[in-house]
């Protein structure tokens, strides 16, 4: 999380997101001219760490100009473009590629093809790394795309609040909500459930366990619970798709909250996904993924000595314990790189005492 300004920018795209899509973009030029050796015209200022990039991993000869354009006043479109530098090539008969950072409502790309029209260009393509389809107004086609994103303002690779933040090796979003939503994660016996119930009270979120939530829905034969026990019988995975209409039930009953805690979802990455988007929906996003980590033999310590009392027979068995823990690690695995590409990753020391564990929790849900 960053502050420019008066704002407050969270992470949205990280680096390696960015260069594939440079990559991507340089790659598919690089094919439609043919060998040909094209111009890249950047559209200043934005545009400069695009075209840099996209120069130094494009595989043939290349030119590059800039025109600089200005169009944006604070966080919205003033609606008006006006021309401050034009390009001093000639460009008869060259293939010309405008390079935008970002495309939006398409104003100012409107502006440069009129500019252009009466250069004789041989081809005239626009490629541009961010574009916003929900914002775009005009009927001018672009022709190579980086990264679709929401209609939402960002900074960072170029793109700047009033100046600040060009310089930011990666892209933040405009932070317009105050929920934090949190997914926590921990091993068997890492004590999640423990401060689960600390993190609810302290910060005032819903806490929402899948496996709650799975037992109340077929415990109340509701149409997602029978749905999900229709599965469960014939010993197949419950559906996706089901499992996240069971989380945007619970969070539709908790309109206006503070924020949640996930506990037991996602598991892979197509559920994180799928989260992403509801809680899009919501005009909100996952803050982190916060994980208790502890050492395996603690855990395993931990469970045979919760077995003596809790009467779960898998908390008796050393061999059943320690296949839960290898199971959690092969399931958190790819979740923990998904959300590590976002700087969305935070591990914690899981061993110590309840409050020990909780201040170090409470440290870095602070910091989202």
């Amino acid at each position: 999380m960053i502050q420019l300004h008066d704002k407050t920018f969270v992470p949205f795209i990280g680096q390696q997101k960015i260069a594939l899509a440079i990559e991507k973009l340089a790659m598919k030029i690089s094919e439609d001219v043919k060998g040909e050796v094209p111009i890249f015209i950047g559209v200043l200022n934005g545009a400069f760490m695009v075209v840099s990039d996209l120069m130094r991993v494009y595989p043939g000869n290349c030119e590059v100009s800039f025109v600089k354009m200005a169009s944006y006043e604070g966080t919205s479109s003033s609606g008006t473009v006006s021309k401050l530098i034009g390009v001093n090539e000639n460009l008869e008969g060259r293939t010309v590629i405008i390079v935008e950072d970002i495309v939006d409502t398409g104003n100012t790309l409107e502006v440069l093809h009129t500019l252009f029209s009466e250069q004789k260009i041989k081809v005239l393509k626009t490629a541009t790394l961010f574009f916003k389809p929900e914002a775009y107004k005009k009927d001018l086609k672009i022709d190579y795309v980086g990264i679709e994103i929401p209609n939402k303002f960002i900074v960072g690779y170029g793109l700047d609040y009033d100046g600040l933040g060009r310089n930011l090796p990666k892209v933040y979003q405009l932070k317009t909500q105050q929920m934090t939503n949190i997914i926590l994660f921990g091993p068997p016996g890492a004590g999640k459930g423990t401060q689960a119930e600390v993190l609810k009270d302290t910060y005032n979120l819903v806490h929402i366990s899948t496996g709650d939530v799975f037992r109340y829905n077929i415990k109340n034969e509701t149409e997602l619970g029978l749905s999900a026990k229709s599965y469960m019988d014939k010993g197949q995975l419950v559906p996706d798709e089901v499992t996240i209409n069971m989380l945007k039930a619970e969070v539709e009953k908790n309109e206006g909250a503070n924020g949640f805690i996930f506990d037991g979802f996602p598991r892979t990455e197509a559920q994180a996904k799928a989260l992403d988007k509801l809680l899009e929906s919501k005009n909100t996003q996952v803050n982190g993924m916060v994980a208790l980590e502890v050492d395996d033999e603690v855990l395993v310590k931990r469970l045979l000595e919760r077995g003596k009392t809790s009467g779960r027979p898998d908390d008796a068995d050393e061999s059943i314990i320690r296949n839960r823990i290898k199971v959690y690690y092969d399931e958190t695995a790819i979740l923990k790189n998904y959300y590590q590409k976002q700087d969305k990753y935070f591990g914690v020391d899981g061993v110590g005492s309840i409050e020990e564990i909780t201040e170090r929790l409470n440290n870095v849900i602070d910091g989202l």
